[in-house]
Parts: structure tokens; sequence; C-alpha cells
């Protein structure tokens, strides 16, 4: 008997058969051809394992102050070696100079004005005197939640600010937006850690909890303030440890707060206790904090080869202490320095191989651009485009192209903004398409206009020379700005002019 009736006699075998005519053995042999077809069908239609997402959101982080990213004074040698294994973005932003309504765009994929978050959540009084939301509607359409839905197990580590702030104590927790578990900061309800204040000349230290010790809701924990962001990586750590027990995928937001002021690095990182000086010392301590979590990822074959880290900051840096090098502008403005964010895409076996290792100069899009383009990743249909503001770019965040967001991106500033630095009457809305950058006012006056490709740092405004561009860009900005819902940035500009 030749190799291949053996062969054909052990898969009849297999179905109790020895001896029958041939007919029957041909009709047989059709059987069995079929149900292997049918495996190896099955099998290439397999879906792959989900990947996982961590997505890591600093607080107040300049463009420049990663050494990655250009800072010459701090080796941030963790998040180095992500990029370095990664890919960097030179034109990411976010959609706020400041953190509340930033933190809401890239949790939603929506502009933040929509939930009418325009400025930090304070307290109650203060939120209403600028028309602003005391916390974030439930019913906003967020990214953890939806991943919770299809399948995947959500932590929130970190700073949270939207909602259970100061004297707000009703709002929300954490678990009501999607999320199987969290640990945030006095910016949140549910657990959290709150401060202590190592003294400084002697004074005596103390807890650093804005009132979110007298809301209750939650177990509180006090550490010292140097070790907040060890203790959010690791309750991340324990709950990727978990997942992977498990057999889940796994998203989590990982967002420190170290480098958002005050600063209170450990003692030998305080030097001579300027303002930069302590900046640079929470960023060191945080790079090493967050490198933890990093090599538990990178050293698991299984996480490294199916994990996506994206990590980015929510807003420019404060005046004084980051660094938004080379761009203009800081926390609170609408020029590049308050809103282009470093951004670094990480995963070995998620990223074209090509690209690992090198900066992706062209690509503009932003952090509404997230919330889609991650649920592609994740694999999660039938989510509606028209939920987001956002656009889908899969290919954009693992390498394979370096195309940008189809539609412009808008911005408008929060309407207290010259409470951090003074009556300095900078425009109050923004745009960019493609290479244009314009700057106004609320209806549209006093336009600036800047060519980014070869203008990134906005010094030289060409809106003399390109009225057309101006008035077509205007029109659509200030159409964007009249169809949100307004804080009262307005009445506070008129009061400021009086």
């Amino acid at each position: 008997m030749t190799r291949t009736g053996t062969l054909l006699d052990r898969s009849l075998a297999e179905f109790g058969v020895t001896y029958m005519p041939i007919l029957s053995r041909l009709l047989i042999i059709l059987l069995v051809l079929s149900k292997t077809c049918l495996c190896l069908s099955a099998d290439a239609a397999a879906p792959k394992s989900r990947p996982n997402i961590v997505m890591v959101f600093v607080d107040d982080m300049g463009w420049g102050d990663l050494s990655c990213f250009g800072n010459k004074t701090v080796e941030t040698q963790n998040i180095d070696r992500l990029a370095s294994e990664g890919i960097r973005f030179e034109q990411f932003y976010v959609n706020s100079p400041i953190c509340s309504p930033s933190r809401v765009a890239i949790s939603t994929g929506q502009y933040p004005q929509r939930w009418r978050i325009t400025s930090y959540l304070s307290n109650r009084q203060h939120n209403n005197a600028r028309g602003v939301a005391q916390w974030l509607d439930p019913q906003a359409p967020m990214l953890a939640r939806m991943l919770h839905d299809s399948g995947y197990a959500t932590g929130h580590f970190g700073k949270w600010h939207m909602g259970g702030q100061r004297d707000v104590g009703d709002a929300p927790l954490i678990s009501e937006y999607g999320f199987d578990a969290s640990l945030t900061n006095f910016e949140g309800l549910g657990p959290r850690v709150l401060a202590i204040k190592d003294a400084y000349d002697d004074k005596p230290t103390t807890r650093h909890t804005l009132g979110s010790d007298k809301l209750g809701r939650g177990k509180i924990t006090y550490v010292d303030r140097s070790l907040v962001t060890q203790s959010f990586t690791a309750a991340a750590i324990d709950f990727v440890k978990q997942s992977v027990a498990d057999d889940k995928p796994f998203y989590i937001n990982v967002w420190p707060d170290d480098v958002h002021s005050p600063f209170f690095p450990p003692k030998a990182r305080r030097g001579d206790a300027a303002k930069r000086t302590l900046y640079h010392g929470v960023l060191d301590t945080m790079d090493e904090q967050l490198g933890v979590l990093f090599d538990l990822i990178r050293d698991n074959e299984k996480l490294r080869n199916n994990t996506l880290v994206v990590l980015c900051s929510d807003n420019g840096p404060e005046q004084g202490a980051g660094t938004a090098n080379p761009y203009r502008g800081f926390k609170t403005h609408l020029y590049e320095g308050g809103i282009r964010s470093p951004l670094i895409a990480w995963g070995p076996g998620l990223l074209h191989k090509e690209f690992i290792g090198t900066w992706n100069r062209d690509s503009v899009f932003a952090a509404i651009d997230l919330a889609p383009t991650l649920l592609s990743i994740a694999g999660v249909d039938g989510v509606a485009p028209a939920t987001f503001d956002g656009e889908a770019l899969p290919d954009v965040i693992t390498g394979k192209t370096q195309a940008s967001r189809q539609q412009p991106v808008f911005f408008r500033r929060p309407p207290d903004r010259d409470a951090f630095y003074g009556d300095d009457d900078l425009p109050d809305l923004a745009m960019r398409d493609r290479n244009w950058k314009l700057l106004c006012e609320y209806d549209g006056s006093d336009a600036e206009l800047y060519d980014l490709a070869t203008d990134p740092s906005e010094t030289n405004n060409v809106a003399s020379e390109h009225t057309d561009v101006v008035a077509r860009l205007t029109k659509q900005v200030v159409a964007w700005h009249e169809s949100m819902p307004q804080d009262n940035g307005a009445t506070y500009k008129e009061k400021r002019r009086k």
C-alpha cells in the first residue's frame, strides 16, 4: 500500500472504518477532507489575542521635558527606553491647555466643551461662577466602558480630576465610568492616596488633601508626596498580574501627578530647591517609579508581544518649571507650547517593525483621536464613528502610515485662564488645519496665522499675507465655538476690558 493509502486508512480508522467497498470509502474520504478543511478554516479565522493597552497621561509635563524629546538636564531613562523601542510623534495635540478638559477629551474621544468641562474642576461655587460642570456626565462615551463591555478588565490608577474634588462629594465614583478598579488622589472619589508633604526649612509636615479627606466615599491612605506615583504603579502592577491570571485583556490608565506643582521630590533630588530644580527632581522620580511597571511588561514575553503603551502629557508645562522648547507658550495657552504634547507608542509585537525606534514627524492628530483609534486596535466593533469627534487612526499609532487626521482640530482656552499668569489677554480660540495654525478672539477678531511647516515656534504672524486663509479658518473656528455649550469666558473677558 502506498504512503497516501496508509494515511487515508489511518484517517478512516478514526471513524471506526477498517474495510468497506471503494465507493463508500470515497464518501468517507470526502467527509474526512471536509472535516480537515473546516478545522483549517476555523484556525485561520480564529481571532488573535486581544492587545492589552496602557495609557500613561502625565500631568503638566512640557513637550521638551523628556530627555528623548530634548531635555539635557534630566535623563528620563525608562521613558527614553520606551521611545527607543517604540515610535515618537512630533505633531500630537491634547485638546485643552489645562487638565480636566484634556482628560475628558482623551477619555471620551469628544471635545470637552460638549460636556461643559472647559477648565480645571474646582469647588462647587467656583465651577458655577465659570459656567463649568461639577463633574463629567457618566453618560459620556467612555473609552474604558466600551472596552470593559467588550471583555476587557479596566483600571484607573492616578489623577482623575473629572469629578469628586474639593467640596464636590456627590460626584460619581470612578467605577461608574466603566472601571473595575481604581486608585486616585484628592481629585477623585473611591480609594485614594493622599500626600503627606515632607517638611522644607523645618516647617511642620502637612497633609495635602484640598478637602478630599472630608468627603468619604473610599478608603484613604496617606503616603509621602514623593511616593504617590509609586502607589499608583504598585496598584497597576497588581491589576496587571490579576488580569494575566484571569486570562483577560486589560486596559489601564496610569495618570501620575508628580510634575504638577507644588513639587516634592525625595530629599536627595531637591538640590538648591529652586522651582526648576524641584521640577526636575519629581520628573526623574516619576520616570523611575513608572519604570517598574514598564519592566514588568517588557520582561514578560506574553505581555511584551501583546501590549501597547501610549504615553503623553495632559497639557503644556507650568511657567518657570517645565519646558515646551522649541515651542511658544505654557499651560493655559493655545500656542503650541500649551497644547502640543510629547507622545510615545510602545509595543514590540504590535508596531510596524520598520519604524520601531523612529520619529513620526508628519502625522497631525489629537487626543480625541485616541479613543476610536484604540477601540479599533482592540477589535471593538459596533461603535458608530459619529460617536466621536476624533478619527480612528490605528495605522498611524502602529507605524504603518504617517497620515494625519482629515478634519481640522479646534481649541478653546479655559474661561479663567488669566488667573494663572495675569492679564495677558491671549487668544481665546485656535485651530490646526494641515500646516496652518490660526488663533483669534471669540468673535474671530485679532487673528494670528502661522505656517507651522516653516515656523513651528509661531514667531512670524502671516495673517496679513493670507487674508483668504484667515477668512476661511476664522469662519470655521467661530462656527465650531458657537456650536458648543458656552462657559463664562466671554463674560470674564468683557469684565476685564472694562
